[in-house]
């Protein structure tokens, strides 16, 4: 089972953080090896995230929450 992640409560979970880490430390890929199932970043996400700038972070965060179905 998955858990809804938002931007908004990472902020509050990181507060003073434009881009915060989405990672919730349930650190398991779906069945499909598509994305974790904690986070919902693929592979490709989560291997760049300490390299992206916070814009290319939040257009990450606007894609897990598409993939969770959470209208921008």
């Amino acid at each position: 089972m998955s858990r809804t992640v938002t931007l908004q409560a990472a902020r509050a979970r990181q507060p003073g953080v434009v881009a915060p880490s989405p990672c919730i430390s349930v650190c398991r890929l779906d069945d499909g090896n598509s994305h974790c199932v904690g986070c919902h970043r693929t592979l490709t996400e989560i291997s760049a995230w300490s390299r992206l700038d916070d814009e290319a972070k939040l257009a990450v965060w606007r894609d897990i929450e598409a993939r969770q179905g959470i209208a921008p």
